[in-house]
């Protein structure tokens, strides 16, 4: 039994996705300030690129192994180049022989080189645009990382999940970020991370991040910056069968009060007189952000009261 078309775009919504990603021709890297920046600006997009096809070379073996020992080696060399600074705690929650639905919270695509410091193998569950980067995208088709499809189907939903299950039948862990956007800490968590874990049976891991957002600024600005700091923060796994809706949500509240706490790097914020309202984009704000949830709310009102 397969969810009907309503039913389907809720799938896609619970799962979650980065959902503002513009045309490839935009991806671009400027230097903040001084002549280090101006050259690893310069650098970033071929190294981008080029190691994302060596990646993708390297898949199409069918090495996965290689691939991820591959995939670590760039996150590190990426996180030297640009000097970030990157503290963590908890790492030792973190059992290497089982595997889990990785839950991070999401601020932008350096999260993905905190998230590559944990001693898993990962695949992260990514939208169908950032397929068609350049670099990015053939390295995420050949290492057959799950795709979620924009306009989803019934059969775009069978693929899904038969994609997450080769994941675990590989014996990789999934990073699903359970916000699906950049906005900021106050996006509410959709479901989709929980489902599954109950569907597949595996613990979820939550991580905190906080900082990455400094580092490049897409889609808002090609600023990046040198030298940032990221916090991560990984807090005790949470097994399949004490998952329900409630410890999901009193797990998001848990980590956002460690992202918006003291000890960490600040986290990204949402301010829709800076960023925009991003509208005919699907996401919620957490009830816990009572003021920017009635703002948001009142002016999606607004807009289908004008004439």
């Amino acid at each position: 039994m397969f969810p009907c078309r309503a039913g389907i775009h809720r799938t896609r919504a619970a799962l979650g996705s980065d959902m503002h990603d513009p045309p490839t021709q935009k991806l671009r890297f400027v230097g903040d300030d001084g002549l280090a920046s101006r050259f690893v600006a310069a650098l970033a997009g071929p190294i981008l690129v080029g190691s994302g096809r060596a990646i993708a070379a390297v898949a199409s073996t069918g090495s996965g192994a290689l691939v991820h020992t591959l995939e670590r080696r760039f996150a590190r060399v990426s996180t030297r180049l640009a000097r970030l600074r990157i503290d963590i705690e908890g790492m030792d929650l973190v059992d290497r022989n089982r595997q889990y639905v990785v839950v991070p919270l999401h601020e932008g695509l350096a999260d993905a080189l905190a998230v590559l410091r944990i001693p898993l193998d990962l695949k992260f569950l990514a939208r169908d645009e950032l397929f068609d980067w350049p670099g990015l995208g053939p390295y995420l088709r050949t290492a057959r990382h799950p795709m979620v499809e924009t306009t989803p189907t019934r059969g775009s939903v069978r693929r899904l999940y038969r994609q997450i299950g080769e994941v675990f039948d590989g014996g990789d862990s999934l990073v699903v970020f359970a916000q699906g956007s950049v906005l900021g800490v106050e996006v509410a968590f959709q479901t989709g991370a929980l489902h599954i874990a109950h569907r597949f049976g595996h613990p979820i891991l939550p991580v905190v991040l906080t900082g990455s957002h400094r580092v490049w600024e897409h889609p808002y600005s090609p600023r990046l910056r040198l030298g940032e700091r990221i916090s991560m923060r990984i807090l005790p796994p949470i097994p399949p069968d004490s998952l329900d809706p409630t410890t999901f949500r009193e797990m998001e509240r848990s980590m956002k009060r460690v992202a918006l706490g003291p000890g960490v790097a600040p986290p990204r914020r949402y301010i829709p007189e800076r960023d925009g309202w991003w509208d005919g984009y699907r996401f919620d704000i957490d009830p816990d952000f009572a003021e920017l949830r009635q703002a948001i709310a009142t002016h999606r009102r607004s807009r289908i009261e004008s004439p």
